[in-house]
Formats: C-alpha cells, sequence, structure tokens
C-alpha cells in the first residue's frame, strides 16, 4: 500500500538545517534498458532513475534493495545477480540484500545456504531478504534458511502473512507465536519485520479478522509487538510502506511514545515500487522532529544510525 499524496498533510521532506541524510532500507525496482517491468498489481516498477528523484525529494541517500526471486511476491521475478549489477550500475542510489527462498537448492532441509551466503556477501550483500515464501517459521525448510543465517549472522527482512494461499510471506497467526519461536531459536540473527500483519500487532486490539489490514484509529496499549520488543534483542521494525506508516500516523500521540521507548529498534523504508509511489512518514518523521515531538537524537537513529550499526557495519 502507498499513499495518495492528495489526501495527506505531508508532502516533501522539510530540509531544515538538523535533518539528516535517511537511508532507506527496503526498496524494490528493475533495470531492463529502459523497458517497463509490469509488477503483480498491473503497475509497473519504478526504474533506478525514478527512484533517484524520489530520494531527493524526500531527502535520502540511498536504499537497500531487496529482491523478488520468489513466484510467491512477484510477476517478474529478478536474480540476486541482477541486484548485485542493479547496485554496481547506480552505487549512489542502491546497496543491496541477497534474495534466498527456502526452496533453492535441494528443495530440502539439507541445502548448504552458507554456500549462498558467503558467495553473495564476496559479491557485497548486506544482508538476507525480503523473505516472501509462504511457509510457516515451523516448516523444516523455513527453519534450515534460518539456521544458516544464524550461523553466517546476517541481518534479515522478512515479510509475514496470515495463510499461504491468497498471499506470501512467511506464515503466522494472531499473536505471532512463529515469529516468537524464530526469535527465541535464531538470537543471532537480527529479525527486521515488515508487513500489514506484523504491524497491525502494534496495538492490543488487533484480532485474528484485521490483523492483515491498515486498522485506524487509536492503538490500544498492550501490542504484541511491544512485547516482542521487550523479550527480544535481535528483532527490528521496518517502517517501510503502508503497513509502517499506517502504524505510525494512525496515532501520532502513541508514536512518538513508541519511538521514546524503541528508538534503536526501528528503521526507516519506504518500499518503493512503482513510479507513483508516495510514502509520508518522511516527512511526518521530519515535521515530528521539527516541531519536537521527538528528539534529534532518536530521529538520527531511525533515519540512519540503526541501519549503519545493524546492517552497514554488521560484517
Amino acid at each position: 500500500m502507498s499513499f495518495n499524496k492528495n489526501e495527506l498533510q505531508y508532502g516533501k521532506e522539510t530540509t531544515m538545517p538538523y535533518t539528516v541524510k535517511k537511508i532507506d532500507v527496503h526498496v524494490h525496482t528493475r533495470d531492463f534498458g529502459g523497458i517497463e517491468m509490469p509488477r503483480r498489481d498491473g503497475s509497473t516498477y519504478a526504474g533506478p532513475q525514478r527512484i533517484r528523484e524520489m530520494y531527493d525529494d524526500w531527502g535520502i541517500e540511498f536504499g537497500i534493495l531487496l529482491g523478488g526471486i520468489s513466484t510467491f511476491a512477484s510477476a517478474c521475478t529478478i536474480s540476486n545477480e541482477a541486484l548485485c549489477l542493479i547496485a554496481r550500475k547506480y552505487p549512489e542510489t542502491f546497496k543491496w540484500f541477497m534474495d534466498l527462498d527456502p526452496h533453492m537448492g535441494r528443495n530440502d532441509a539439507t541445502t548448504d545456504f552458507t554456500a549462498f551466503i558467503e558467495h553473495y556477501r564476496a559479491l557485497g550483500a548486506l544482508g538476507v531478504g525480503e523473505i516472501c515464501a509462504s511457509l510457516p517459521f515451523e516448516d523444516p525448510l523455513v527453519k534450515n534458511l534460518l539456521r544458516h543465517c544464524s550461523d553466517c549472522g546476517v541481518p534479515l527482512t522478512f515479510h509475514l502473512a496470515p495463510a499461504a494461499i491468497g498471499h506470501y510471506g512467511l506464515v503466522d497467526s494472531h499473536g505471532l507465536p512463529g515469529l516468537e519461536g524464530a526469535l527465541k531459536a535464531y538470537p543471532n540473527i537480527k529479525f527486521l519485520g515488515h508487513s500489514m500483519m506484523f504491524w497491525s500487532h502494534i496495538s492490543g486490539d488487533v484480532t485474528p479478522e484485521n490483523m492483515n489490514i491498515y486498522p485506524s484509529g487509536k492503538v490500544t496499549p498492550g501490542g504484541r509487538l511491544g512485547e516482542l520488543l521487550d523479550e527480544y534483542p535481535n528483532l527490528y521494525c521496518d517502517m517501510s510502506a503502508g503497513s509502517g506508516g499506517n502504524a505510525f500516523l494512525r496515532d501520532h500521540e502513541h508514536a512518538w511514545r513508541f519511538i521514546e521507548k524503541y528508538p534503536d529498534r526501528l528503521l526507516f523504508g519506504t518500499d518503493i515500487c512503482a513510479p507513483h509511489n508516495f510514502f509520508p512518514l518522511s516527512g511526518w518523521l521530519d515535521e515530528s522532529l521539527m516541531k519536537g515531538c521527538i528528539s534529534q537524537e532518536n530521529y538520527n537513529l531511525i533515519c540512519r544510525g540503526n541501519a549503519e550499526r545493524i546492517i552497514l557495519n554488521a560484517r
């Protein structure tokens, strides 16, 4: 989900002297010689040059390019090799994560993902993701992938889904027991959570019926997401897309308290895919800083510092 610019009060980034250049931890593109490549919703991907224009508007220095090797989440797949080449062609705009699917290799729980991870790290990949395979956390294929990611100490971005059919992402249920099991079993992985189902659990009143939409209204205290952040220091929050934006924009007062409590666990992102995408979170963060609703220190951590610490300096 993206937002209609005409319906929002937050426009381009405010260019104040205190503003730092942001790092976008979640972006997608395709680069096939100017050919427009199709997306699942019938639109086309934003090319690298268009993303550069958007980044300049929103005060973003560069983004972490995430893949789409799985047909679970893409109409136009892209290989890790293509991701690497895009990042090398546009080094001022992109760094990249390798995209690993649990089915890769032997399509069983004996695949040596360490070999894949070491190979792509040598080519410049900084982490793994976005994991979108429609499998539960408890599936032996997923557990095998996570075990190797843990052994290699790579950060991992994942998408959550409520079911395997009609959705994409690692499958979990209300209350996120699958995610909790993975956080507990693989403490060496820095998990970057993302999706409607992930962010809806910021509120204590989330139900199985509304956990995979964009809930509105005030956030109810006691959300499962906060409980997991309190219990597991290896959980981080990818603030991208409509899901992340909605979690903060639906209740500003709660959002500012959430930032004050978890400033070292939140990472700014966009999830740009199409040329028309607009995400107001960048402007909202700037305005929140300008009005004194969040501190300069916390703003810097969210917009840049946390990404530098857990992604750029993780190797």
